[in-house]
């Protein structure tokens, strides 16, 4: 029953609504939505375990990340993750919930079998966006307030370094090879690229965009292709999404999609990109191939997150 319920729910995405307090599901193969997941109060990030059974939600009214169990579709327990939870990470193993600790200045290590923080790393003011390296040695944490990265050991707890990047830093994502991080930066309409050789910034990448103001290029979300070639950036106010070449850090495309493009996520075959619109309270599915935007798809009031499971 279990098998049969994991192979209906075959790409479908899930859509958190900051303002419903609900999941909205998408059926990506029909492009439609087909219902609602409840969920605790104003969900935010939406992450899927290691093991591809369960969500977890963050949901900052209720200072607590929501487990909801894909086969049932329903919540099957809450964890106290703190107040006013936005962004984590969870370990490669799945035993560790890396979260931003906004009012804090802190990134909390909270142990899920025991529903403890086992550890408060003091990091710059307002954290944000937070990545596990894939090894599980590394946690690394953008603090808006200091314009810097993070990079903090999961087994001592230590700040071994801290990275200036461009203002406001959001987001992350790493290179399949592991020798790069990207950074979007909200305030500067850039990516930062660190080495994770050195740590050291090696390139910045800067976007434009015909007609929108450059106070309104405000970088969010990014994601990147398995072979590492292309990385796709949410421009926020801008309404749109980069297409950018890895190698050579040129955007290639530009694809129009709703109000305050905010999260970006793939599907497994990365045919299509699934774009978060904060503002006009939808999502805008993008071929990939084409660089061009399909359809967009009503969702609930301010999403904010998405994940795919196939």
């Amino acid at each position: 029953m279990v098998a049969m319920s994991l192979l209906a729910q075959a790409q479908t995405a899930y859509v958190s609504s900051e303002k419903d307090h609900t999941l909205t599901v998408i059926d990506l193969k029909t492009q439609a939505v087909t219902g609602t997941v409840a969920t605790c109060k104003r969900p935010r990030h939406v992450q899927v375990t290691p093991d591809g059974k369960k969500l977890l939600v963050a949901c900052a009214e209720s200072n607590a990340a929501d487990v909801i169990d894909l086969a049932t579709r329903k919540s099957v327990g809450r964890l106290a993750i703190g107040e006013d939870p936005e962004a984590f990470d969870l370990s490669p193993d799945g035993k560790t919930l890396y979260i931003s600790q906004e009012d804090d200045a802190a990134l909390g290590f909270f142990d899920i079998a025991s529903g403890k923080f086992t550890r408060t790393v003091e990091v710059g003011k307002e954290p944000e966006g937070v990545k596990a390296s894939p090894d599980g040695k590394l946690v690394w944490v953008t603090s808006e307030v200091a314009n810097m990265v993070h990079v903090v050991d999961a087994a001592t707890g230590k700040v071994v370094k801290n990275i200036k990047v461009g203002k406001r830093p959001r987001r992350l994502a790493l290179t399949p090879d592991g020798s790069q991080l990207w950074v979007t930066n909200e305030m500067s309409a850039s990516v930062s690229v660190v080495s994770t050789k050195d740590w050291s910034v090696t390139d910045t990448i800067r976007f434009e965009v015909k007609g929108a103001r450059a106070t309104d290029i405000t970088p969010v979300g990014i994601t990147m292709t398995k072979d590492g070639k292309q990385a796709f950036v949410a421009l926020g106010r801008a309404n749109h999404v980069a297409f950018v070449e890895v190698a050579t850090r040129k955007t290639t495309a530009l694809a129009l999609v709703g109000k305050r493009a905010w999260n970006v996520t793939l599907d497994k075959a990365e045919k299509q990109l699934l774009v978060v619109n904060g503002l006009s309270d939808d999502v805008t599915l993008v071929d990939v191939a084409s660089a061009k935007s399909i359809k967009s798809l009503p969702v609930g009031r301010v999403p904010y997150g998405a994940v795919i499971v196939e």
